[in-house]
């Protein structure tokens, strides 16, 4: 059973559970669990059966995509507020996981049973029709995943990454690496290539963006 405080954080996050009739929330709420899960933990893993349906409550997960050799994809982050489209295809599909999740930093949340996300998904439209929104924004973003992982050079990727973001972006080399799914090494070099330049600024954790404008130009060759 999940107490009070929980479940007010939960709808306070996901208020389409609130369009529920009240019996049929408590019975949600008596049949899901609460978790708390450590930064860096395994959530989910590829191949493995889907346990239940996720709602974030706190943290953040990061959804990668491995490869036989070992590298590591970064496909998206589900946030507290938010749905995992990987979970609800699995759900949906009785299919297991084709990618794993990890908890980016200490992550609170709430699992739904698989037979609590289908009814909810049968019966309350708000909530499938989030789902299918969650879907589309998502399938909007791998594709242009895609699109720069076939299209555009390592070095094109990592300047469009670098000027995305709010400078000092406070990421390792080797978490630029991970983001971009590719070796520190390579990443290393590049972004020596792009100080000597006069685009970066290098300090330890941190690249300092200088020249915007002239990266922005680079990625759009």
């Amino acid at each position: 059973m999940i107490d009070t405080a929980i479940q007010t954080r939960v709808l306070a996050l996901y208020p389409l559970l609130a369009e529920l009739p009240e019996a049929e929330r408590a019975r949600l709420f008596a049949n899901s669990s609460y978790m708390k899960v450590p930064r860096g933990a395994l959530m989910f893993d590829e191949n493995q059966p889907c346990m239940g349906f996720p709602l974030l409550i706190s943290g953040s997960v990061r959804v990668l995509k491995s490869s036989p050799s070992g590298r590591d994809l970064y496909l998206y982050h589900v946030l507290p507020g938010e749905t995992c489209i990987l979970t609800s295809s699995c759900l949906l599909s009785n299919a297991p996981y084709q990618a794993r999740g990890v908890a980016q930093e200490d992550t609170e949340l709430v699992v739904l049973p698989p037979g609590s996300f289908k009814q909810l998904f049968s019966q309350l439209e708000v909530f499938r029709n989030q789902v299918f929104n969650r879907f589309s924004e998502r399938l909007t973003e791998l594709m242009n995943l895609v699109t720069a992982v076939a299209f555009q050079k390592l070095d094109q990727r990592l300047a469009a990454f670098l000027v995305a973001r709010p400078s000092p972006v406070a990421l390792t080399h080797q978490a630029l690496a991970d983001e971009l799914g590719s070796f520190r090494e390579l990443v290393s070099r590049l972004l020596k290539d792009f100080e000597h330049k006069g685009w970066v600024r290098l300090e330890r954790g941190q690249v300092h963006v200088l020249d915007a404008e002239a990266m922005k130009k680079f990625v759009n060759l």
